[in-house]
């Protein structure tokens, strides 16, 4: 091979080479645009399940609710990864308690005056560790009145808290035997009790969840303020605020600190990272 044969030689290797790096450089591109295309449409679709997750849970029948989305992206924004979660510590023991297959119904709520116009102490025994809520018959008869009856009846027992909000409000949900988010005790009442004035609802705030605009759709399903939180009032009013943790406030917010997944396909919740359940419940006068 002549000396101007073995430059040709050379000069075709170059370019097959950068025609090479070239190739991969493009490759690499199409993947980048394609994964952004990919992850804008998740983000889509998570938008629009988070913006509609009132609408999502409130079409069953059976009534009972979600707490309000404070806003359209409030659902749905994770506060943190699963993989974080594993990898951090774990307070709280992985519930062994399972919902019953059938939740208990009822044909009709119980009367205002079961609450008989006094305080109440509520108690969840959860998987987390006990959680002692002190509710207000005066202010909020009727919704403490149906706590009184699902509480004694055991209807709570076993039931996962289903979603954890993390942005805009800051609330855990609990109630539904479902896990589901639309499970209720084949009852409703309303109207809305004892809504705050300016809608804040301080750190330790009980309230109950309903329908978004339906002041009479409560049921079984209630919220735990872990963080002060401003919940713009809808066209039925405010949030019924039955009670407030004087005790276990350090249970919630170990659940509130492992962070939220992201919302479910299909019921638009956001579970807590760290799951927790209701064991049991019981109530006593005072």
């Amino acid at each position: 091979m002549t000396p101007k044969d073995r430059e040709r030689a050379y000069e075709k290797r170059r370019y097959e080479e950068w025609q090479e790096r070239l190739a991969v450089k493009r490759a690499r591109a199409q993947r980048a645009r394609r994964n952004a295309i990919i992850v804008g449409s998740a983000l889509l679709t998570v938008f629009v399940i988070g913006g509609g997750f009132l609408l999502l849970n409130n079409n069953d029948d059976s009534t009972d609710t979600a707490t309000p989305a404070a806003s359209a992206s409030t659902a749905a924004t994770p506060s943190a990864t699963a993989s974080a979660a594993t990898d951090a510590k774990n307070p709280c023991p992985a519930p062994t308690v399972k919902p019953p297959a059938k939740p208990k119904q009822f044909s009709k709520a119980p009367p205002a005056s079961d609450a008989g116009g006094k305080n109440w102490t509520f108690t969840m025994n959860t998987t987390c560790g006990k959680v002692t809520v002190e509710l207000d018959g005066k202010k909020a008869p009727q919704a403490v009145s149906a706590m009184l009856l699902l509480a004694k009846s055991g209807y709570f027992d076993g039931s996962p808290c289903h979603r954890l909000v993390t942005s805009g409000i800051y609330v855990l949900q609990c109630g539904d035997p479902t896990g589901t988010g639309t499970g209720g005790p084949g009852f409703s009442y309303g109207p809305v009790e004892n809504a705050p004035k300016g809608d804040l609802y301080p750190a330790g705030t009980v309230a109950m969840a309903r329908q978004g605009g339906n002041g009479k759709s409560m049921g079984s399903q209630f919220f735990l303020v872990y963080k002060d939180s401003t919940i713009p009032a809808d066209a039925a009013g405010g949030y019924t605020v039955l009670g407030k943790i004087t005790k276990g406030m350090d249970v919630v917010n170990k659940v509130a600190a492992g962070g939220a997944a992201a919302a479910d396909a299909t019921s638009g919740n956001t579970a807590p990272l760290r799951p927790v359940s209701i064991v049991t419940t019981s109530v006593s006068a005072g």
